[in-house]
C-alpha cells in the first residue's frame, strides 16, 4: 500500500515530507518522490529504491518550497523506475496516487500523444491538465478529472502557481486531512501525520476536499459540500521506534505479552468475558468469517473455537473469493470481518456485499477510524497499537485473543458453557501473557534451529486441529520474509499427496502440543521419519518426552490448555521465520513485493 503526504506549511516542506514518508515505509514501496512549489513554480525529485536514495538526491539537488506532496510507490502499473515514480506530472499539475485507475487505458486512448511513464497515474495528471487548458480553475479541473475515474484511489493534486492549495480525493483507498495552526496536511494515515498534528478528518468514500492553509472544504461524491468530523488521534511515538531491536518485527514479537494484556484488560471483567461493545451471539444461527492473509488464518483458528465452545456453525472465506462468489447470506447470519488495517480492499468490498443481507456486520480491527470499522454495525478493537513490520505478529496474536474472547462470550450467551466453565477459561486467559513470555524465552534455541532451516529450499509445516491453521501461519511467515518456499498441510492429509515430497533434504516442522490429537499427529510424523524427512517437532515438555526419539530437532514450548495453544504456538512460528530471514540477510521489515495493507484489488 503506497504512502501519501501533502503539506501546506510555513517551513521548508521537503525535509518534513521525507520524514513523514519514512514513517510510511512500513507499507512497502519501491520508489519515492516529492514535488514542491517555490516562487510559484512546481518542481519534483524522484528516486528508485529506498527512501535514503531520495534523501541523498535532495542533498545534491535541493527542492525548496513551503508547499508540497510526496509519495512512496509500490509498483502496480509499470516497473520500479524514476519515470514511473510519483509524483506524476503533466504541465501545471503534479499528482500522487494510491490505488488503481481501472479505466486508464480508455482514458489514454482518448488523450493520445506521447507518454512519459507506464503508470495509470500519469493519466490522471494529463486529464487534469487538459481541463486546465479548457479554462477551468484548479478545483474545477481536479473535480472534473475525478468524475472521469473508475477504480480505487487516494489522490492529492498540487498545481503550478498555487502555493496555498491541495486537492484531495478518496475512493476505496484511505486518506486523512490534518489540521494545524495556519498549516494543513494530507496523509495516508495517522502515522504519517502524528508528529505534525493530532487533529484529523478522515475522508469518506467518494469525498474530495479543497485544502488551503485556512482549512479544508469537503465535498461528497455528488459534489455537495459536507461536514466530516475532526477527531483527535494520539500516536505513541515509542510505538514507531525500534526500541533497541534490530527490526520492527523483532520488537513487535516481544511486545506480544503486553499487547495481549491490553486485550485481557478490555475484554475480561472479573471471572467473565465482557467485551467493550455489546453483541448478542445467541440471536444468530451462524457466522460467516471473511478476511485475507494472516487475518484469514486467525479466522480459521476461530472457527474451531466458535464451533467447539459455542456450538455455532462457522464458514471461513478468503475475501477476494467471497466477494465474487456471491454466496447467499442468511438473514440470521453474522458476517464477521477481520483486518489489521481496516482498509483491506477485498475485505471492505466483501463487507459491503454482506451489509444489508446479514443480521449484522461485525468487524475485528486494529484501527478504530478505518473504513471497515466505520462501515460495521459493531467493531471490536484488537488493541495491538501501531504495527510497522509487514509480516503481522502482535496484530495476529491480538486478533486471536479477541476472537477467543468472543467465542467464550458466545458460548456463555448461548448456554453452551456455564459460569464455572467460563471462569476456568478466563483464569487461564489471564495467565496467557506470562506463558507468551515463557515462549519468547525459547528464542536462542529458535535462532539456532533457524540457522539450519535457512539452508533449505523447501519446508513443510504440519498440524492437526487448531494447529493446522497455525501450520499455515508458520509457512506464510517463512515465505513472506525469508523467501523460502513453504507449504502447510493438515497432518492427516499427508498420505493424500504431500508425502511424495518427503526425502532427507526436506525439513518438516510439526506443531504438536499435548492435546487430544497428539497421538494421531505423532503417527503422521512417524510416516515422515520413515521416509527420512527431517522433523522439527514443536511441542511441550510432555510431548517431547513421548515423541522426540528419532526426530531431527525439538523446540519445547510451555504447557498450556489446548484451547489457548494457538496463541502460544504463534511465537515459534514467528521466531523461526524471523531468525531464518535474518540468517539469509533478507529485508525483514519490508520484504520484497509486499505491502503492509493491500488497498487495491
Amino acid at each position: 500500500m503506497c504512502g501519501i503526504i501533502g503539506i501546506l506549511g510555513d517551513h521548508q516542506a521537503a525535509p518534513i515530507m521525507v520524514d513523514a514518508l519514512r514513517r510510511l515505509e512500513y507499507r512497502g514501496y519501491d520508489s519515492a518522490g516529492i514535488a514542491t512549489i517555490d516562487g510559484g513554480v512546481l518542481d519534483r525529485r524522484r528516486a528508485v529504491g529506498k527512501l535514503v536514495n531520495l534523501a541523498d538526491l535532495l542533498v545534491t539537488d535541493p527542492l525548496p518550497g513551503f508547499a508540497g506532496i510526496g509519495h512512496t510507490r509500490w509498483a502496480t502499473h509499470g516497473v520500479p523506475s524514476v519515470a514511473n515514480a510519483h509524483p506524476q506530472k503533466a504541465g501545471r499539475v503534479a499528482v500522487v496516487h494510491n490505488g488503481i485507475i481501472e479505466n486508464f487505458r480508455e482514458l489514454r486512448a482518448e488523450l493520445g500523444g506521447e507518454w512519459e511513464s507506464e503508470t495509470d497515474t500519469e493519466t490522471v495528471a494529463r486529464l487534469c491538465e487538459g481541463f486546465l487548458d479548457c479554462g477551468m480553475d484548479p478545483k474545477e479541473a481536479a473535480f472534473a478529472t475525478i468524475d472521469r475515474l473508475r477504480g480505487a484511489y487516494a489522490l492529492c493534486f498540487l498545481f503550478d502557481g498555487e502555493p496555498d492549495l491541495l486537492i484531495a480525493a478518496r475512493a476505496g483507498s484511505p486518506l486523512a486531512i490534518g489540521h494545524g495552526e495556519g498549516q494543513m496536511y494530507v496523509g495516508s494515515d495517522a502515522i504519517a501525520l502524528g508528529p505534525l498534528t493530532d487533529r484529523l478528518t478522515y475522508l469518506e468514500e467518494g469525498d474530495r476536499a479543497v485544502v488551503t492553509r485556512a482549512g479544508a472544504q469537503v465535498f461528497d461524491a455528488e459534489g455537495r459540500q459536507t461536514h466530516r468530523e475532526m477527531r483527535r488521534i494520539r500516536i505513541d511515538a515509542a510505538r514507531i521506534e525500534k526500541a533497541g531491536h534490530r527490526h520492527f518485527m523483532a520488537k513487535e514479537i516481544h511486545e506480544q505479552p503486553q499487547t495481549l494484556s491490553d486485550v485481557i484488560a478490555a475484554y475480561v471483567d472479573g471471572d467473565r468475558i465482557a467485551p467493550p461493545v455489546a453483541y448478542d451471539f445467541a440471536a444468530t444461527d451462524r457466522i460467516q468469517m471473511v478476511a485475507c492473509g494472516t487475518a484469514h488464518i486467525a479466522c480459521q483458528v476461530a472457527k474451531y473455537w466458535f464451533e467447539q465452545l459455542a456450538r455455532l456453525p462457522v464458514e471461513v472465506d478468503i475475501a477476494s473469493e467471497y466477494r465474487y462468489r456471491e454466496g447467499p447470506v442468511g438473514a440470521e447470519t453474522t458476517a464477521l470481518f477481520v483486518s489489521q488495517s481496516g482498509e483491506t480492499a477485498d475485505t471492505l468490498a466483501a463487507l459491503r456485499y454482506a451489509k444489508g443481507k446479514a443480521r449484522a456486520v461485525v468487524s475485528v480491527v486494529n484501527v478504530a477510524e478505518s473504513s471497515i470499522a466505520r462501515d460495521s454495525d459493531v467493531a471490536f478493537p484488537i488493541l495491538a497499537g501501531v504495527e510497522i513490520g509487514v509480516a503481522s505478529t502482535k496484530a495476529f496474536v491480538n486478533q486471536l485473543g479477541v476472537l477467543l474472547a468472543l467465542a467464550i462470550h458466545a458460548a456463555r450467551q448461548r448456554g453452551e458453557i456455564d459460569a464455572a466453565r467460563e471462569a476456568d477459561l478466563v483464569a487461564t486467559f489471564r495467565l496467557l501473557p506470562g506463558i507468551l513470555a515463557q515462549a519468547l524465552a525459547t528464542e536462542p534455541r529458535a535462532e539456532e534451529l533457524a540457522a539450519r532451516l535457512a539452508e533449505a529450499s523447501d519446508i513443510l509445516f504440519l498440524g492437526r486441529g487448531t494447529m493446522y491453521p497455525m501450520a499455515h501461519e508458520g509457512a506464510l511467515k517463512l515465505k513472506e520474509i525469508s523467501y523460502i518456499h513453504a507449504e502447510a498441510y493438515a497432518s492427516g492429509e499427508l498420505k493424500h499427496g504431500p508425502i511424495a515430497l518427503v526425502d532427507r533434504t526436506l525439513p518438516v516442522v510439526v506443531f504438536a502440543p499435548m492435546d487430544a490429537l497428539f497421538e494421531k499427529t505423532v503417527s503422521n510424523m512417524q510416516e515422515v521419519m520413515a521416509r527420512e524427512g527431517q522433523v522439527l517437532l514443536v511441542t511441550d515438555a510432555d510431548g517431547a518426552a513421548q515423541a522426540s526419539d528419532g526426530v531431527w530437532e525439538v523446540l519445547v514450548m510451555p504447557r498450556v490448555d489446548p484451547v489457548f495453544a494457538p496463541l502460544v504456538y504463534a511465537v515459534p512460528a514467528q521466531l523461526l521465520a524471523y531468525h531464518t530471514a535474518v540468517h539469509k540477510g533478507t529485508d525483514v521489515d519490508q520484504p520484497r513485493n509486499l505491502a503492509k495493507s493491500v488497498t487495491v484489488e
